[in-house]
């Protein structure tokens, strides 16, 4: 991300996002991948959209033994406060992460999500 500071760009980075590292279907993801690429978005911000809806809702219907044999790992950033509220749905609803994390791919909405410039955003600062 780049702020505008008394008429200069300055790189910094985006104190929102934190690092998180889980396994996640190879299936999901390279469908994922897909979309991203189709939409010209990064996979985390299509997550993170189907993410928010779930957690809007409040339920999940989830069945434990449907769970994906193929699943790998997969490292990226996501939003601290989304992460924050996810973790505790997942703790409350007695699921692993990743569970809610694959289960949320169902309520993406493409027309809702960040596009791939958005990491490059100028943000101004009134100083």
């Amino acid at each position: 991300m780049w702020k505008l500071v008394n008429g200069k760009l300055i790189q910094i980075t985006d104190d929102s996002r934190v690092k998180f590292r889980t396994n996640i279907s190879k299936s999901i993801l390279d469908q994922l991948s897909a979309l991203a690429e189709e939409n010209d978005t990064h996979v985390n911000y299509l997550i993170e959209n189907g993410l928010q809806t779930v957690l809007a809702q409040g339920v999940i219907t989830f069945n434990k033994e449907t769970r994906p044999k193929d699943r790998v790992q997969y490292k990226t950033t996501y939003d601290k406060d989304l992460l924050n509220s996810l973790k505790e749905f997942a703790k409350k609803h007695h699921l692993f992460i990743n569970d809610v994390i694959e289960y949320s791919v169902k309520f993406i909405n493409v027309e809702e999500v960040k596009n791939s410039s958005y990491k490059h955003r100028i943000e101004r600062l009134n100083t």
